[in-house]
């Protein structure tokens, strides 16, 4: 049962020095870092201090952001940990799990970031379903405009693959099949 600290800064040309002090006058023990933005979700450092926690430790950080982008993130890092049984610790909130009354705290926190994450699923399902009233669909304009739609179905026509007119018009193989798919004029699709 040991403290294990993790320390992040946003860029390779900061330095960690004032998160390693800190984390170290704390009792942490072995610490683990990364120098990556915390939008990465791919943090090795994060990984390697993860693995290495066991049942009894306590995960240290310097604050809340230096382990996870949002709440929800810190949320869900932190509720990982205690299934694990590993306790949570911030050194500049009131984070704290080995306490009672850090742990109720942490509870509720964390009922608020995910009240958040409805609401913020509710905002999106209610601006889609306006925008789709309105006739405007949702997701990423098609490539395929109506000249290259038939183009590819010309082309579809004298038995060329899908690879070739994908790319004789500079676009996905999947954009073709999906706007040819969709074209009731297109017979039955050949390979």
């Amino acid at each position: 049962m040991i403290i294990v600290g993790y320390t992040r800064v946003s860029t390779q040309d900061q330095n960690l020095h004032s998160q390693i002090d800190a984390l170290t006058v704390a009792g942490a023990e072995r610490i683990f870092s990364d120098k990556i933005t915390g939008k990465n979700s791919v943090r090795p450092g994060l990984a390697e201090c993860m693995k290495f926690l066991q049942r009894g430790d306590t995960l240290l950080v310097y604050s809340t952001d230096r382990l996870g982008r949002s709440m929800t993130d810190v949320v869900t890092i932190v509720a990982q940990l205690g299934e694990r049984g590993v306790q949570f610790k911030s050194l500049t909130e009131p984070f704290d799990t080995t306490t009672v009354g850090g742990e109720l705290f942490f509870h509720i926190c964390a009922a608020f970031a995910q009240m958040n994450c409805r609401i913020i699923s509710e905002r999106t399902r209610a601006g889609l379903a306006s925008a789709k009233a309105r006739g405007r669909l949702g997701g990423r304009p098609t490539v395929m405009t109506p000249e290259r739609i038939q183009i590819a179905r010309q082309m579809r026509a004298e038995n060329a693959t899908w690879e070739t007119i994908g790319a004789a018009l500079q676009v996905g193989v999947s954009s073709v099949r999906r706007a040819l798919s969709d074209d009731p004029a297109q017979p039955e699709a050949r390979e």
